[in-house]
């Protein structure tokens, strides 16, 4: 399993899910990465998230597939 980072910017307290998933190149487009949140194919922290904009904030693990990433300050 491939495992990757994400730090926030200084005056940032989180990142939503499918900009996270834009902005590491997981999705395409922002529909892509919200149809890959609904179909299930995304995990923050152990659990199947259907939230698109959920809020992840340092320490969250963010999985799908062969990939995790782990969100930090």
């Amino acid at each position: 399993m491939e495992k990757d980072t994400f730090t926030l910017r200084p005056d940032d307290e989180f990142i939503e899910l499918i900009k996270l998933l834009k902005l590491k190149n997981i999705a395409q487009s922002g529909g892509h990465a919200k149809m890959m949140v609904e179909e299930g194919s995304v995990k923050v922290n152990g659990m199947l998230e259907f939230r698109k904009r959920k809020k992840l904030r340092n320490g969250d693990i963010v999985e799908m597939a062969a990939l995790t990433i782990k969100i930090q300050e």
